[in-house]
């Protein structure tokens, strides 16, 4: 008689191991390993199988070009994100934190659609359709062609898809479905990969698009094996307070479009819209103050004018406290740095936190040079004027240097009525934006 092989899965990132182990090699977390029955190994051979696939190898100039088709949610801000529109048969895992409006812009989404002629499903397990319908009615949400559907069991989602012809398909959320097939408890490992296998499937055969809702966990990941986010064509996080207005929707994987552009909603009473001249919304340009100065960065092909804020206070404790909220930890460390070398100040003693208005993170290096002067405005308690722009990248050794598409940048502050700007080299096209080049470090302080 054969013996029987056992298998544990870690319960927070899908590891498996032949042996159980008190803490995962893999995420580090304690107690997590479960021992698999032969029915969940047998779900996970078939998952792992139906990723990777078996397939006779072409050449690539015999492939022929095919163009990906789109329809209109008929909203802007998730069209940019999506990169131009929804796919029929692609899946749509979106994240974020709790009441941040996952659920709000979905039913919004579902609504649009809906109105647009194609039946749309939204599916959801932790509310009742009482609920929902209370919150449709909110959102001025009700259409003929939306169809709402409060189970938790997968197999009654698929008999539903079945008896009707859905054009999109709405999961709320995916930790809550289960397979009658998988003997583990909803929101388990072995439960989410297979529920997302099938969803997968369905949205391939019948061209349904397909968006789910995940949890996050305390980290910030969302819950789940980390398969859950490969197996998937498009995963978009929500970031922001759920106490903002302003809520931001990223991308950070996107198999049909750029994952560089960003949705910019805002918390109505008629729930998540899309933001209206979002130019104006992260700045105030009315009152200056010290330790106060702006930037402009990119976010995909969008300018976004923004405030950066500094505090330096003097410190009593022997390590001086370094936070940002919004900008890179690390990289603050080695502007300070930089400010203690080159212009000798003495923050060393300083306690020194740096806040990107907006709940927008900064990802590229074009705001160092505004961290600086706003530190330095905060620790010299010198106002910087609110028609100056700093825009730049400081390197180690503390030069300024260019950076990627300042003509643009310079014609978002034109629109605004902002004057000047600091860049590393003057431009051959200003758009009537007065521009000083600061190519050093120590320039700063003599324009300041």
């Amino acid at each position: 008689m054969a013996k029987k092989k056992s298998l544990f899965e870690c319960q927070h990132c899908g590891f498996t191991s032949a042996k159980w182990m008190g803490k995962c090699p893999n995420c580090g977390t304690w107690d997590s390993l479960v021992e698999l029955s032969e029915q969940q190994q047998e779900v996970l051979k078939q998952t792992a199988s139906s990723v990777t696939g078996k397939a006779k190898a072409q050449p690539i100039n015999e492939i022929a070009h095919t163009e990906v088709e789109r329809f209109s949610s008929d909203d802007v801000e998730l069209d940019m994100v999506l990169g131009g529109g929804v796919v029929p048969g692609s899946l749509t895992l979106i994240g974020g934190s709790p009441g941040v409006g996952k659920s709000t812009l979905l039913l919004k989404i579902g609504a649009n659609i809906a109105k647009g002629g194609r039946n749309t499903l939204y599916v959801t397990g932790e509310e009742s359709e009482g609920q929902v319908k209370l919150r449709a009615n909110r959102l001025d949400a009700n259409a003929d062609h939306l169809y709402l559907l409060s189970e938790i069991r997968l197999e009654q989602v698929l008999a539903e898809l079945a008896h009707r012809s859905y054009e999109c398909l709405i999961v709320d959320s995916i930790q809550t479905l289960y397979s009658e097939a998988v003997t583990s408890a909803p929101g388990s490992v072995t439960q989410v990969r297979q529920i997302t296998f099938e969803l997968m499937r369905l949205a391939k055969e019948r061209r349904i698009a397909v968006f789910i809702i995940g949890h996050i966990t305390k980290e910030g990941s969302i819950a789940g094996p980390r398969v859950l986010e490969h197996m998937v064509d498009t995963v978009l996080y929500f970031e922001g307070d759920s106490a903002q207005e302003l809520r931001i929707l990223r991308g950070f994987k996107n198999r049909f479009g750029p994952t560089s552009e960003i949705g910019v909603f805002e918390m109505r009473n008629e729930g998540l819209v899309s933001a209206k001249d979002i130019g104006s919304r992260f700045f105030d340009k009315n009152r200056a103050q010290s330790g106060s100065a702006l930037t402009v960065i990119m976010e995909g092909s969008r300018p976004i004018i923004l405030e950066v804020q500094a505090l330096v206070s003097e410190s009593h404790a022997s390590n001086p406290k370094r936070q940002a909220t919004g900008f890179d930890t690390n990289r603050l460390n080695m502007l300070l740095a930089l400010l203690e070398r080159k212009l000798e100040l003495p923050l060393n003693s300083y306690d020194v936190f740096i806040n990107i208005t907006g709940g927008i993170k900064i990802n590229e290096t074009a705001a160092d040079l505004a961290v600086l002067a706003a530190i330095i405005s905060s620790f010299r308690d010198r106002t910087v004027s609110k028609e100056t722009v700093f825009i730049g990248e400081v390197s180690l050794v503390g030069d300024v240097r260019e950076v990627f598409q300042l003509d643009t940048r310079l014609r978002e502050l034109a629109m605004h009525g902002i004057t000047k700007a600091l860049v590393a080299k003057k431009p051959q096209q200003s758009h009537g934006v007065k521009c000083y080049p600061v190519d050093e470090v120590t320039k700063l302080i003599d324009w300041m």
